[in-house]
């Protein structure tokens, strides 16, 4: 059995019949963390390079949002070195990365899922419900479709279902891992190989156990839940993508429900237990999955709210606000005041954490009024971090030093579009950073509002 206390005691679980006991990862009144760390200290990701140079940005193009009767998912943006694709009411579009319309997909209902990552040749995947919105099915039809593009061809590869008896599974979500598409639900998981989707593994009939979801990337991990719905045995299980054979597997403490897989490779695990802030996360567990067995290295704690990620309620994937590069996992803090009479106001930092021992290691100072979050990993590895726009200003692209844990200004944004930024706040919506472009875009489309402004789909920013 395993216990976990609180987010703030030590974690006491039993992992291949032996006790294992881990010190909780500090919260941020850690004093190393509020003191900065030692310089030398060497961070995750990226080889501490040359200071970049800070880009001026503008925002380059906008695409405002369609009139609808009411409320349409639009889960989805990505961008490659060609093009930049956005999830729309009943369609995919592609635009070039400075503007302009290059191609539009249509798909036969709304987009219920779309999984962030785009593969490195520009292939993603999206969940589609069977059948658009009428007034008998306001919210169309069960999400059963699973569907694959090429983003730099503009193309549709293949849409695919999985059945169980004669009824098409529904589905909460899609992921490209290792090569395979795999989509988990409440009634299962069922993948396919993305190259042509061809039926790789479905439920079998009987099987007591089900795969909630996936996490993708170079692996596939499965979350892998059996038994009694309302207390199940949940699994954390890496995959041979092409089989479905498990090569790793970590059996969550009772107690525990919907983990989320922050990242595959580390394997990041983010856990909600105890007293629930409302970011889907109280923990990250970091598991070693290089042996059958898998291991719990460390546990970082989130510190009953001092630390603000946030993953979704039941998705497999998802966390926002979260960095994890090869040895280091950033968080934010929560806004405090910043003590300062010269520069008042609320202020956050984000903390970075080793992954090996849970420990924080290092602080990127956040300025006054303006709140500081991670965004993502580069294409070099290293941690890209976002501070947001202003009623003042213009928000900035930040990357973070992986040795002095100090931030360089990557793109500054004007002042005259701030209020565009801040509708778009990945806060609460998605951001990326690719090709020195800052994409920010909604996951809905909403009625609108009489005597307001059209609300922006999307909209992106860099220096030309």
């Amino acid at each position: 059995m395993a216990v976990i206390v609180s987010a703030a005691v030590a974690l006491v679980l039993v992992v291949g019949g032996g006790i294992w006991y881990a010190a909780s990862g500090s919260g941020g009144k850690d004093d190393q963390a509020r003191k900065g760390s030692d310089s030398s200290q060497t961070g995750g990701g990226g080889n501490s390079g040359p200071k970049p140079k800070t880009v001026d940005g503008k925002l380059l193009f906008s695409v405002p949002s369609q009139d609808v009767k009411d409320m349409v998912h639009a889960q989805g943006m990505w961008a490659t070195d060609q093009v930049v694709a956005k999830s729309d009411v009943y369609k995919v579009t592609g635009y070039g990365l400075s503007g302009g319309k290059k191609w539009e997909i249509p798909v036969d209902g709304a987009i219920c899922w779309a999984n962030p990552q785009a593969t490195a040749d520009g292939k993603a995947v999206i969940l589609v419900s069977d059948g658009k919105q009428t007034d008998d099915k306001p919210y169309g039809g069960p999400c059963t479709q699973v569907v694959a593009l090429d983003l730099n061809k503009g193309t549709k590869l293949w849409q695919k279902t999985a059945k169980t008896g004669d009824k098409d599974m529904t589905f909460s979500e899609v992921t490209i891992g290792g090569g395979t598409v795999a989509a988990g639900g409440p009634t299962g998981g069922a993948a396919w190989t993305l190259d042509g989707g061809k039926e790789l593994w479905k439920p079998k009939d009987g099987d007591d156990c089900k795969d909630a979801g996936y996490g993708g990337g170079d692996k596939l991990v499965a979350v892998r839940r059996c038994g009694d719905y309302q207390r199940p045995q949940l699994s954390i299980q890496t995959l041979d993508p092409k089989s479905g054979g498990v090569k790793s597997e970590f059996k969550m403490p009772m107690g525990l429900d919907y983990p989320h897989i922050a990242s595959t490779d580390p394997l990041v695990v983010a856990v909600s237990a105890g007293d629930s802030t409302g970011n889907g996360a109280s923990d990250f567990m970091v598991i070693d999955d290089s042996a059958k067995e898998g291991r719990l290295k460390s546990k970082i704690s989130t510190g009953n709210g001092e630390y603000e990620p946030k993953c979704p309620a039941t998705e497999a994937e998802g966390c926002t606000k979260i960095s994890v590069t090869k040895d280091t996992l950033y968080l934010p803090t929560k806004q405090h005041s910043s003590g300062d009479s010269d520069q008042p106001g609320q202020v956050n930092e984000i903390i970075a954490f080793d992954l090996n021992s849970g420990q924080t290691k290092g602080k990127t100072e956040g300025v006054p009024g303006a709140q500081l979050m991670p965004l993502g990993v580069d294409k070099d590895g290293y941690a890209i971090a976002y501070q947001n726009a202003t009623y003042k200003g213009g928000g900035q692209v930040l990357r973070i030093d992986p040795k002095t844990y100090k931030a360089d200004v990557l793109l500054k944004n004007g002042d005259d579009s701030a209020k565009v930024e801040q509708d778009l706040s990945p806060q609460f919506k998605q951001g990326l950073w690719v090709q020195g472009r800052l994409f920010l875009g909604s996951d809905f489309v909403h009625k609108p509002t009489p005597g307001l402004d059209r609300e922006n789909l999307m909209a992106v920013f860099g220096g030309s």
